[in-house]
């Protein structure tokens, strides 16, 4: 009989006996308990020998409950000028949470927000966030009313300074209270606001990337050099996710992001915007753009565009004028007569100009078309050299025809609709076209596409005696944690023309604006005490509806400036797109002072020789130390330290550790508390926007060079938010 049916029978047995019923019941009961027993062995058995539950590792569970790890943020690389000036940083700012759980505790010690000081705190936060005190109060409430966590503050509770933050834990402190915590988060600073800003770009947070990254100019096309590697520590912590002192099991070290030493010159790249914002707001063109270049190595020392935007604050990339293109490089236009010195010197070199040959000027015809002067002829016969000089686009046309197909053969040696490889992203090539007509266009600047890298590179060859140079903006690279520097160097693309060739081209846009009667330009621009080189251009503007623009100022402006003459140190290159009003003066306004103090610098420092000797001091971590510590320290590292604030110790400086400064510069050092006004007497536009940037004050400029008036008195308290300062050479 099998153990089913005989189990059956015991239970069907008819036995009405008290007993014998308890006995059965016992038996069952014991049955069934050895039976679970020995299913929980199993089991147990199961889990210990396996270590999983539902496909659950116990090992990994256990680790994440009592094992964290916490992200080594890597330092990203610094960008500076040639000087060692900081352009861009990192930085930290800060958000503020309450915490309102009441597991948030330290032994007997509570560290949650209770809601007995819930009025103080929203008080502290009304004081500092500029947050109404009811709202922060009802966030409060509102989150102990849900039972949350944690609350935070919106848009008022990010962003945060560090002097913000010790205000609020100094008001915390007094008041008795605990609850606020914070979390710092690394951001991009940009000290010197609107400054080549298309080309520095600018780098924010990524959620993505857990990080900063470049999302413009240099900081995104040199994002993977200046980002660096994230690090890793894991350690052991309890049971409120708190790391336990000296538990850490692992260190992975960060790699800090490689620091990028530009070419610019921040003195010139910051009288170039100064200059530029003037003739900007003067004559309101569609875009406004410039390039100072040394001819002889290549080296960018500024470059500018309108419109332009402050990666502070982002003003100038919202709305719908907003431009996003790095114009020097992402723009294609047509040049205009400048590219004549070009045509110009081609025909010098092939032997088809004879500077005395006489023409009849006002007009030609080629093909169907017929090409016009500017003036219509009016100036009559002009020679071979006066129509570089006069700008006479019938005195190209002709020598274009000489060279024939060699003229195109020229375009190409010197790199036009060629990628000039600057290492910008989204650099345009330009357009060369083939047919007669437009071939003979672009003898004079039209229906030719350049960039303005484009014709910087091949300004270089008729500037440096026939040789072309690589126009570039990085000096060196360098490691910041094992010091290894990589030096670019001065890179020679080719030689055009002969020696011979470009000193007479020079020569010759020497009449552009020295001769009375057949000079473009006589009498706009000039360097003094030097020589000057330049070459004008007026391009029509293409329409997108085909042929071109139309009205009185729609056109492209440009000059070319090589100086001195004989053996130019610097090339600069200026256009300005249709303006709404315009006078032959407009680009002398920035070019005539810009050079000026090019030349004023090579002279006073002998040019790089003098600038390698130049004493840099690298600036110490002022912070935290007794005023008068600090400002002995930095005077015996021969900077000027000025004291700002009546706080015993320091809390911010102006410029950071690290960061280098030249002998004798300003460092400005902030001690909290009460505010005079110093005397800013001579100070440079530089040194007083530093000043503003390390009070958070708005400071505005009237004209250039140096303080001569300020709108607070020296020693008065500071009490406004905005501060005007009156400049002068």
């Amino acid at each position: 009989m099998s153990l089913k049916n005989k189990f059956r029978r015991f239970m069907e047995k008819k036995n009405l006996n008290p007993m014998n019923n308890r006995k059965k019941v016992g038996i069952i009961l014991f049955a069934t308990s050895i039976g679970l027993f020995f299913l929980f062995a199993v089991r147990f058995s199961y889990i210990v020998i396996g270590g999983h539950v539902a496909g659950t590792s116990l090992a990994e569970k256990t680790e994440q409950l009592y094992k964290g790890s916490e992200v080594v943020k890597a330092r990203r690389g610094k960008i500076y000028d040639r000087n060692g000036v900081a352009l861009a940083e990192d930085s930290t700012s800060y958000s503020i949470k309450a915490i309102l759980s009441k597991t948030y505790t330290s032994g007997k010690k509570n560290l949650y927000a209770e809601e007995k000081n819930f009025d103080k705190i929203a008080e502290i936060l009304n004081k500092n966030l500029s947050i109404e005190k009811n709202e922060a109060l009802k966030i409060l409430e509102d989150g102990k009313k849900n039972d949350l966590y944690q609350v935070e503050f919106g848009s008022y509770g990010k962003n945060i300074s560090q002097e913000t933050k010790l205000k609020i834990e100094s008001d915390m402190k007094q008041a008795g209270v605990v609850g606020l915590y914070f979390e710092n988060h690394s951001v991009r600073m940009y000290p010197n606001g609107v400054f080549s800003s298309h080309f520095i770009g600018y780098a924010v947070p990524d959620k993505d990337e857990n990080g900063l990254v470049g999302k413009l100019g240099l900081e995104a096309a040199y994002n993977d050099i200046l980002s660096g590697k994230d690090g890793k520590i894991i350690y052991q912590k309890d049971n409120f996710q708190r790391p336990l002192p000296g538990t850490v099991a692992e260190e992975v070290k960060s790699v800090d992001g490689q620091d990028i030493y530009t070419t610019l010159d921040s003195r010139l790249q910051s009288y170039l915007e100064t200059l530029m914002d003037q003739v900007n707001k003067e004559y309101q063109p569609e875009d406004l753009t410039a390039v100072l270049m040394k001819a002889k190595t290549g080296e960018i020392l500024a470059m500018g565009q309108r419109p332009t935007f402050n990666p502070e604050t982002m003003e100038g990339l919202t709305g719908k004028d907003a431009v996003w293109r790095n114009l020097l490089v992402q723009d294609s236009y047509e040049s205009g007569s400048t590219i004549k010195v070009f045509t110009t010197a081609a025909a010098i070199e092939e032997g088809k100009f004879n500077e005395n040959e006489s023409y009849q000027s006002g007009k030609i015809k080629v093909a169907d078309a017929t090409i016009n002067d500017h003036d219509y002829g009016a100036k009559g016969i002009l020679t071979m050299r006066q129509a570089l000089s006069w700008s006479s686009n019938v005195g190209m046309v002709m020598l274009e025809q000489r060279m024939g197909g060699t003229w195109y053969n020229y375009l190409q040696k010197l790199g036009f609709g060629q990628n000039t490889h600057s290492g910008l992203d989204d650099e345009v090539t330009g357009a060369l076209t083939e047919n007669i007509v437009d071939r003979a266009m672009s003898a004079y600047g039209q229906a030719i596409g350049v960039t303005n890298f484009q014709m910087m590179k091949a300004f270089t060859s008729i500037a440096n005696n026939g040789t072309m140079i690589q126009p570039r903006y990085i000096s060196k690279v360098v490691d910041s944690s094992s010091g290894e520097e990589r030096t670019t160097q001065t890179e020679v693309l080719g030689q055009p023309f002969s020696k011979e060739t470009t000193e007479k081209v020079r020569e010759y846009m020497r009449d552009v604006v020295e001769s009375e009667n057949y000079g473009s330009a006589y009498g706009v621009y000039s360097v003094p005490g030097y020589n000057v080189s330049a070459k004008t251009g007026t391009a029509q503007i293409a329409s997108d509806k085909g042929g071109y623009q139309t009205g009185d100022t729609a056109y492209l402006y440009s000059i070319v400036e090589m100086v001195p003459s004989e053996n130019p140190d610097y090339i600069l290159y200026l256009t300005m797109k249709h303006p709404k009003t315009y006078d032959r003066t407009a680009l002398a306004k920035i070019a005539n002072p810009l050079m000026k103090r090019a030349m004023d610098f090579k002279e006073s420092e002998t040019d790089r020789a003098a600038e390698e000797k130049t004493e840099k001091v690298t600036v110490a971590d002022y912070r935290n130390l007794n005023t008068d510590v600090a400002a002995a320290d930095a005077q015996k590292s021969c900077l000027q330290p000025i004291v700002i604030g009546d706080g015993e110790k320091v809390k911010k400086q102006s410029t950071a550790n690290g960061d280098h400064l030249i002998s004798g510069e300003k460092i400005i050092l902030y001690a909290g508390g009460e505010k005079l006004m110093p005397d800013v007497t001579d100070w440079s536009k530089a040194d007083i926007m530093k000043l503003g940037k390390i009070l958070g004050i708005e400071v505005t400029f009237h004209g250039d060079g140096y303080c001569k008036e300020q709108s607070l008195a020296p020693y008065e308290k500071i009490t406004e938010d905005k501060l005007s300062f009156t400049l002068e050479e």
